[in-house]
């Protein structure tokens, strides 16, 4: 891997200066990645009850206080507002814009959160020999709407939304338990084997990131992804709320390991 794209602050130099721009599976190996979820202060006390009530989908990693840019828990120096490489804005329940800086959307009353994302025990999958095919291929992890509800908190309601990964059979238990030990990275899986019982039709078609082969060999891993509050927001339709593009995600300084559990 280019030694440029290894170092969390080297990682999110480059996508301020708009020369980084592609889902970050794979970047700074050994870091925590997280979701980014910026709101109006009106809506902060809900949607952090959200939170608490779906902690799978929705684990908390950092709430910054209204107006303030800068995660000076998990990433010292940096600024939500350009440090993820592709943003999406929602209006009333409608995806009306990705940007690559939300510096123009910025006010005093926007407050931010970033919740914990399953990119950050993917390392830990690969040191143990369980391969990741999105990575393998370059493409961006599949994600996928579910039918399963999460629990509503004030305007905030709507589907969990999964991420799938192939694991072959043999392999299957041992991704289980090295996820078990990231609870506040979705932790273990939510789901293993047939799509059709969480309500997915067609694994070939994921509402967010890239399809990829499932060889005759392996089994579909399904975990909760920090996504469901994009889905939650098209359903709840709130006046703002502005997201990472799914894949594209906020690289923190803190090491995966300091958020695994024994």
């Amino acid at each position: 891997m280019n030694t440029a794209y290894t170092n969390p602050r080297e990682v999110r130099n480059l996508i301020r200066l708009g020369k980084l721009l592609r889902p970050t599976c794979g970047l700074a190996p050994g870091y925590a990645q997280a979701n980014l979820v910026i709101l109006p202060q009106a809506l902060a006390l809900d949607f952090f009850l959200f939170c608490q009530r779906n902690p799978k989908p929705c684990p908390v990693l950092e709430a910054l206080e209204a107006g303030n840019y800068e995660p000076v828990l998990t990433a010292p120096g940096a600024d939500i507002r350009v440090d993820v490489p592709l943003y999406r804005v929602y209006k009333e329940g409608e995806l009306t814009a990705e940007e690559r800086d939300i510096t123009g959307y910025w006010n005093s009353d926007m407050v931010s959160f970033l919740l914990g994302c399953s990119f950050t025990f993917e390392t830990a999958l690969m040191r143990a020999g369980i391969s990741l095919r999105h990575i393998d291929e370059g493409k961006n992890v599949s994600m996928y709407v579910t039918d399963i509800p999460t629990v509503p908190a004030g305007p905030f309601a709507g589907p969990l939304v999964v991420t799938m990964r192939p694991i072959h059979m043999s392999k299957v238990v041992r991704s289980v338990q090295i996820t078990s030990r990231f609870p506040s990275v979705h932790g273990a899986p939510i789901h293993i084997g047939n799509p059709e019982k969480i309500g997915i039709a067609d694994l070939s078609k994921p509402d967010y990131g890239d399809a990829v082969e499932i060889k005759d060999d392996e089994v579909p891993v399904f975990w909760a992804c920090g996504v469901t509050p994009q889905a939650v927001a098209l359903k709840s339709k709130p006046p703002l709320v502005i997201t990472h593009s799914p894949g594209h995600m906020f690289i923190t300084d803190l090491l995966d390991e300091d958020l695994s559990v024994s």
